[in-house]
């Protein structure tokens, strides 16, 4: 079976139909990418656009692939051959047999009204129609159509890019069967891999809503303050735990071309009581000047930020707001911009500390006056924010970073009113009163909604007390008899305190103390990005090599008897699987992995190779795919340093099997992971017996001989995984153990090298590799 043949796991609920066959009305940006993403969840989609001049009448769609393949939308390029290029013109009766209909057309409602009446004439009955609109209300858009059209109607808003953010507002009008409104939010979580925010009929829904106010506010200010644009975005940035781009990079990464085109329809749905109409970017005389000229961000040739000037020369330069001129950007100088988080921010008497204040008390205000309007509590308004426009916190979690009682008290003193949803956590010790209760918007602490289907560590952890545990990691009871080995070092990565608990768990599973075991975590960025890099530090500095070998021989035979245990062993692989948490993952019985998995060996770059199992498991898996060279695919995984870009990829390079499964949802892998555990024991799945492995034919060239011109460590690391993998003779195998002797060695002999040390300083020192 090929890549392109596999389907991903759906996480299972009763009555669910899942989706397979789509159309995508709009090959823009939003419709071509939402057609991608729907193409690598396994759906076979149709992408629509106007007809085109000339002979090829569906270009613009073919088009719109075409972008998704230069710009990544395809987890990987084959899942293009699941998306057929058309035009309204010729293929709009695709619908009839289409399981959901999706418009992603232009922001008017006279061209969606169009097209909403030649599809009521196409469609089956029960087909789902959506629209991917950011804004306009569902009672507009069914406006004037059947019956049974707004029976069949929501809309799903999807965010740039679809394959990657992960949040995604789901609307039903009020005519909205509850049937089909259930089956799209189950769609959009379990097939798509969502996170789904039912949201009201209110204009802006909820992310943008308070995300264009949040970044009207943020832009404007900084222009009445006087504060430049480098000291607005380092202010508005890391202290508030928003990405970098701060809010005038936001601007520019978004398109500030959508201003003219966006915060209008928001303000004229809103009532002129709404505090949206006080900061409007659109009648601001600073975005007038970018748009007159074009400078609409980084699609154009500057925006508030500029890397080539008209010359076409190299530069880095940022708008002067008040002289509209470009000039080199400096680092800025205000205090506010040097602090860390938001307590210390809202603390700072500068400029940049007052106008941080403004924008937060402002936000703050806005979050709370519409939150009634929006949702039943406050939880899903800060989810918005967090999942639409990346904040670490949302402006709730924020305020309970800063102390509700003690926001009280400075708005007090300032004079300024206090709104009574502020107050009112005050009162109850917060937004978030305690890990299990969330305010509601009426001012009653509520039970946090549990969403189905969805297993943590931390509800576990409360549930049950851990059947062991030390600081690096814990063993913790998920019920059903199946417990899981979660990581809670930095990153997840693998100290002696993970070892430690990895031996513990083989000893407790094999003694029966649970029955199946799964590995994962929490955490949203790693499975585990290896070897702990500060411990091969702390001993290299002691001048301890024989720690450092006690080390890589313990982390090799931890995980090689985890592999060889006599109960069931699940990874629940999501973000980052990187060197010795790839092969901590490849240690499993089977894999449960997100499909935006990050797995790769990059050994090399700390002077190494994999030498926990990872070596011997590339070229088990290679070979136990039918690879015509399973040593050369071995060599090439192992030596390359690249991290694979979704699971899929990674299933390329055999890194995951067929048997293994990927998953769209990333807060559904540990619990798939579970699921696939007790599959596994109602099978009677063992431990897989050791095979023998075929090593790399000496006749036919050396691996590494590609390696030639690279430098002299990179060569020594290289030439010693080829050894590893190189038979002496045509046809030659190797056993496991072989092979796993094979790569300790060569890490023992490689680690003393002063090159392969400095490698590991540099890169533990810098986050970055040394090309040395």
């Amino acid at each position: 079976m090929t890549i392109a043949d596999r389907q991903p796991r759906i996480p299972a609920v009763a009555g669910f139909e899942p989706v397979r066959r789509a159309v995508v009305v709009g090959a823009g940006t939003m419709g071509a990418g939402i057609a991608a993403h729907l193409a690598n969840c396994g759906i076979e989609v149709t992408l629509l656009d106007r007809a085109a001049d000339g002979e090829d009448r569906s270009a613009l769609a073919r088009a719109g692939i075409a972008r998704q393949l230069a710009t990544g939308g395809f987890m990987v390029p084959d899942f293009a051959d699941r998306v057929t290029p058309g035009n309204v013109d010729d293929d709009l009766a695709v619908c009839a047999a289409a399981d959901w209909v999706i418009e992603a057309v232009f922001e008017d409602p006279v061209v969606k009204h169009a097209l909403y009446r030649r599809l009521d004439t196409i469609r089956r009955p029960g087909t789902l129609v959506s629209s991917n609109t950011s804004g306009i209300p569902a009672r507009e858009l069914v406006s004037g159509h059947s019956v049974a059209f707004a029976r069949d109607f929501t809309i799903t808003h999807f965010f740039n890019p679809p394959r990657t953010m992960e949040l995604l507002e789901v609307v039903a009008g009020g005519a909205t069967d509850a049937a089909v409104r259930a089956r799209v939010v189950a769609a959009c979580d379990r097939q798509l891999g969502k996170v789904v925010l039912e949201c009201r009929d209110t204009p802006g829904f909820i992310a943008n809503r308070l995300g264009s106010h949040w970044m009207a506010v943020a832009a404007l200010e900084a222009f009445r303050a006087g504060l430049d644009v480098e000291t607005a975005d380092a202010v508005m940035s890391r202290p508030f735990g928003i990405p970098r781009t701060g809010v005038f990079g936001l601007f520019d990464l978004v398109g500030i071309n959508l201003v003219p085109l966006l915060w209008p329809v928001l303000t004229h749905a809103l009532p002129a009581t709404d505090a949206c109409h006080g900061y409007d970017p659109s009648s601001d005389p600073v975005f007038a000047h970018l748009l007159a000229n074009g400078l609409i961000g980084r699609l154009g040739p500057g925006g508030f930020y500029r890397r080539q000037n008209p010359a076409g020369e190299k530069v880095d330069e940022v708008l002067d707001p008040g002289s509209l001129e470009y000039r080199q950007r400096t680092e800025p100088d205000d205090p506010a911009a040097a602090t860390k988080d938001i307590t210390a921010l809202l603390d700072t008497d500068s400029a940049g500390g007052r106008y941080a204040w403004t924008v937060f008390a402002q936000v703050l205000d806005y979050a709370c006056a519409i939150a009634a309007e929006v949702a039943d509590d406050i939880e899903p308004i800060d989810a918005a924010m967090q999942l639409g426009y990346a904040w670490a916190k949302g402006p709730f979690g924020l305020a309970d970073a800063v102390g509700a009682s003690r926001l009280v008290e400075r708005y007090r003193a300032a004079g300024r009113t206090v709104p009574e949803l502020l107050a009112r956590a005050a009162e109850v010790g917060g937004f978030y009163p305690d890990p299990g209760s969330v305010l509601g918007t009426d001012g009653t602490p509520r039970y946090r909604t549990r969403v189905a289907g969805v297993v943590t560590v931390a509800e576990a952890e409360r549930a049950n007390a851990p059947l062991a545990e030390n600081d690096s990691a814990a063993l913790v009871d998920l019920g059903d008899g199946v417990a899981c080995l979660a990581l809670r070092t930095k990153m997840n990565t693998c100290d002696s305190g993970v070892i430690d608990m990895v031996e513990r768990a083989t000893r407790l599973g094999t003694d029966g103390a649970f029955r199946a075991l799964v590995i994962g975590s929490d955490h949203p960025r790693a499975f585990s990005a290896g070897a702990d890099l500060g411990t091969f530090v702390s001993l290299l500095d002691a001048g301890d090599l024989d720690g450092l070998r006690t080390f890589a021989r313990r982390g090799q035979q931890a995980f090689e008897a985890l592999r060889r245990a006599p109960f069931p062993v699940v990874a629940a692989a999501r973000g980052f699987a990187l060197g010795g948490g790839n092969e901590l993952m490849l240690a499993a019985h089977r894999i449960v992995a997100h499909a935006e998995l990050k797995a790769g060996f990059p050994e090399r770059t700390v002077g190494l190779i994999p030498c926990w199992g990872g070596v011997t498991q590339a070229l088990a898996r290679a070979a136990d795919a039918g690879d015509p060279d399973p040593a050369a695919s071995a060599f090439a995984v192992a030596s390359s340093c690249d991290v694979s870009t979704s699971a899929w990829q990674a299933a390329d390079w055999h890194l995951l099997r067929g048997t293994d499964e990927v998953v769209a949802s990333a807060r559904r892998v540990l619990a798939e992971a579970k699921a696939v555990a007790l599959e596994l024991l109602a099978a009677g799945t063992t431990s897989p017996e050791p095979v023998p492995l075929p090593l790399h034919d000496p006749t036919v060239g050396a691996l590494d001989a590609a390696w030639a011109e690279a430098s002299e460590t990179d060569r020594r690391i290289v030439a010693r995984l080829a050894a590893v993998l190189t038979g002496a003779r045509p046809g030659e195998t190797a056993t496991e153990a072989d092979i796993l002797e094979r790569e300790i060695d060569a890490a023992l002999d490689l680690l003393p090298q002063p090159s392969s040390q400095a490698r590991v300083r540099h890169l533990l020192a810098t986050n970055r590799p040394l090309a040395n």
